[in-house]
């Protein structure tokens, strides 16, 4: 196990560039929970290194986070509230650990916040990721929309990408304890998966 896991994380380092930067981090900011975490601090050490350039790398993960924004936004606008709902409430919308409460929620924040939720929004768990479907239920202006997820996803990538930079400055350290960590991983692995299983069994009993 410990062999397959550090062959995984070598072959994702190996196969980190720009375009996988964008399309993780697209799908990062749809509906699909994919962590942003584990994209952006590995791009970074690979910047620290000198294999990648550290500003097109937030550029490159600001820019998935649009496209994975701007597909929430018109897949809103596309479906509408009622189908939203409905769509909510499907057995495929809790595999990927979304229910009518987790939109509620969002919806609720955006009607409290406004357009700035869209930026604030980015920057929460849980709702980072849902945050662009009540804008675009309520047709919020395109313009207004882009500008706040640019901020709001610029900052989140700022502060992941200066998370690697970190890490990296303490390689020597990391090299030393790497069995410790790869289990630590493979353990919060595990418990996320754990956790995912345990969250679908819940909504399902729910709507049952």
């Amino acid at each position: 196990m410990e062999h397959f896991f550090s062959s995984v994380i070598e072959w994702y380092m190996k196969n980190i560039n720009y375009g996988t930067i964008t399309f993780l981090m697209a799908i990062e900011s749809s509906f699909i929970p994919f962590p942003s975490e584990v994209v952006v601090p590995p791009a970074a050490w690979k910047a620290a290194s000198g294999d990648l350039n550290i500003f097109l790398v937030i550029l490159f993960a600001t820019l998935g986070a649009i496209l994975g924004a701007l597909f929430n936004y018109y897949l809103a606008i596309f479906l509408g509230r009622p189908l939203i709902y409905k769509l909510s409430d499907t057995r495929l919308a809790h595999m990927l650990l979304i229910n009518k409460e987790a939109i509620q929620k969002a919806e609720n924040y955006f009607l409290k916040y406004g357009k700035i939720s869209t930026f604030i929004g980015r920057l929460i768990p849980a709702i980072r990721q849902l945050i662009s479907i009540p804008a675009g239920l309520s047709r919020m202006k395109i313009f207004d929309f882009l500008l706040f997820t640019i901020i709001g996803s610029g900052i989140w990538n700022i502060i992941l990408a200066a998370l690697g930079y970190f890490f990296y400055s303490q390689k020597a350290l990391l090299e030393k304890y790497y069995k410790e960590i790869s289990y630590l991983l493979l353990f919060l692995g595990i418990l996320f998966f754990g956790y995912l299983v345990v969250k679908i069994f819940m909504m399902e009993r729910k709507k049952n």
